[in-house]
């Protein structure tokens, strides 16, 4: 039988090997995090990336509908621009959206193509009730779903390849969108316009705040404030691949006929992946597709972005950070390898670190109740006394101060997109954001296990309940 003060002792030996792993990582992870924030405070400072403000009075000048090879965006296209927009589950969200869309975008030459499928009734009549507007195209799956995000896409672009052949006129751009996303009005001109100097646009992804879940839905905010601002700036000033997010993302029509020549079978996007958007965007770079992420606002001041809701139930957060997690972390490095450039190696290393950060994380957060409690045991003498090495207590130390330094950040970065008191609810947030991390990290793996086993994939569908631009469809979600 195993004696109490036996126990003791090893749950002294395990604390002191966690304790010098997590000083060890959490050093590496600091020294990581310092090179982007270095990068960044350079390019600020130095005035090589900057967020472009339109000048005030720009919607009501003369010249404003006419003009946009200042990269600002016009009101007039130069050429057609296809949205797609894949479509399952979503008929309490895609209407409204639909709506919304050809109202803010009233462009001639907009053609909205939204993909359905034969065993959703509900979505497909949401849309329908749009059909009034001639810039809609409702494309019916002729598969039962769902599929996957991917094949839904791949089916939207086998329907534009038919109308192109039966009307003869190419489309000058494709913009893909999720079914519960409300579009800037500016934000068509701008891509349009930024399709001269590159052939893959993205604009960044805001998640709105919600009243009904200011701690759970509110960590998007967090999250996506500091990385399209800080990370995304970075990533496309070193050229490294953009990831398309899925939302709000450009892509000239020669540069998409290129990505479905790699798999002529399917489309341009991949029908087996669980992160096609992530996939896609780092797939073109390999291809040398130019990219550039733009960051504007409007004359109001309001970032020209893709504002939507993301899930406010805790349980619908793991599963959508599971797939992330899965598709970018685990299934990315089996279908994308590490063969890339300097810059685009170190994105694809920060991009994979989630299972790897969950678990250092864990440590953490288990030497947060191990250390006080050992305290405890090593004044009632139940474990010995050690010193602690100036190695160790330095490292310590640098990992305190990088922790100090990332929350100050987050708070900073959420401030500075949504106010005083959310950057301050960014700071409470941090401790729900790790949870979230190591719980969806855990699934993931076993996903990924499970995945291999089976060799199937499907749409694990993240269901929407609500659109920023008609908030009545959700009253507790409103900011």
């Amino acid at each position: 039988m195993i004696s109490l003060s036996t126990v003791w002792l090893w749950l002294d030996m395990l604390q002191r090997e966690l304790l010098l792993f997590a000083a060890v990582w959490v050093a590496i992870g600091a020294c990581n995090e310092w090179a982007m924030d270095g990068l960044w405070a350079w390019l600020r400072l130095s005035g090589r990336v900057r967020t472009v403000r339109l000048p005030r009075g720009l919607a009501a000048s003369a010249d404003w509908q006419a003009r946009a090879g200042d990269g600002l965006g016009g009101g007039t296209l130069r050429g057609v621009a296809a949205v797609f927009v894949p479509a399952w589950a979503e008929a309490e969200v895609v209407g409204a959206m639909v709506r919304h869309c050809l109202s803010a975008w009233p462009h001639a030459d907009l053609r909205l193509y939204v993909g359905c499928y034969r065993n959703d009734p509900a979505t497909l009549a949401a849309v329908l009730g749009c059909a009034h507007d001639p810039r809609l195209r409702i494309v019916v799956h002729d598969r039962a779903g769902p599929t996957t995000k991917a094949d839904c896409l791949n089916r939207l672009y086998a329907a534009l390849q038919a109308d192109e052949a039966r009307s003869g006129v190419r489309v000058r751009s494709v913009i893909v969108h999720d079914a519960a996303d409300m579009v800037h009005p500016r934000a068509l001109g701008l891509l349009d316009a930024a399709l001269d100097h590159a052939d893959f646009v993205a604009l960044p992804v805001r998640p709105e705040m919600q009243r009904g879940s200011r701690w759970v839905a509110g960590h998007y905010g967090d999250e996506f404030a500091e990385e399209q601002a800080k990370a995304m700036v970075v990533r496309g000033w070193l050229g490294a691949g953009l990831p398309l997010a899925g939302a709000g993302c450009a892509i000239a029509r020669p540069a998409l006929s290129a990505m479905a020549a790699r798999r002529p079978s399917e489309g341009p996007f991949a029908a087996d992946s669980l992160t096609e958007n992530y996939e896609f965007g780092l797939a073109m770079a390999e291809l040398g597709i130019s990219a550039r992420f733009l960051r504007v606002r409007d004359e109001s001041g309001h970032l020209i972005a893709t504002r939507k809701y993301f899930p406010g139930e805790l349980e619908a957060v793991l599963r959508q950070k599971t797939r992330w997690m899965h598709g970018i972390a685990l299934q990315g490095w089996d279908r994308m390898g590490w063969r890339a450039s300097l810059p685009d190696l170190w994105m694809r290393l920060r991009d994979r670190r989630g299972p790897m950060l969950a678990m250092v994380l864990a440590v953490v957060y288990a030497l947060l109740v191990l250390t006080p409690l050992l305290a405890l045991a090593r004044r009632h003498g139940l474990v010995p006394d050690h010193p602690m090495s100036p190695a160790l207590a330095a490292l310590l130390w640098l990992d305190g101060v990088a922790l100090a330094w990332r929350i100050a950040l987050c708070g900073v970065f959420t401030a500075r997109e949504y106010g005083l008191a959310e950057g301050l609810r960014a700071i409470a947030r941090v401790p729900l954001r790790h949870a979230i991390a190591i719980v969806a990290a855990r699934r993931a793996v076993t996903a990924y296990l499970a995945t291999l086993h089976s060799g199937t994939v499907t749409w694990d569908h993240t269901r929407h309940r609500a659109l920023p631009a008609h908030p009545a469809c959700c009253p507790a979600a409103l900011a």
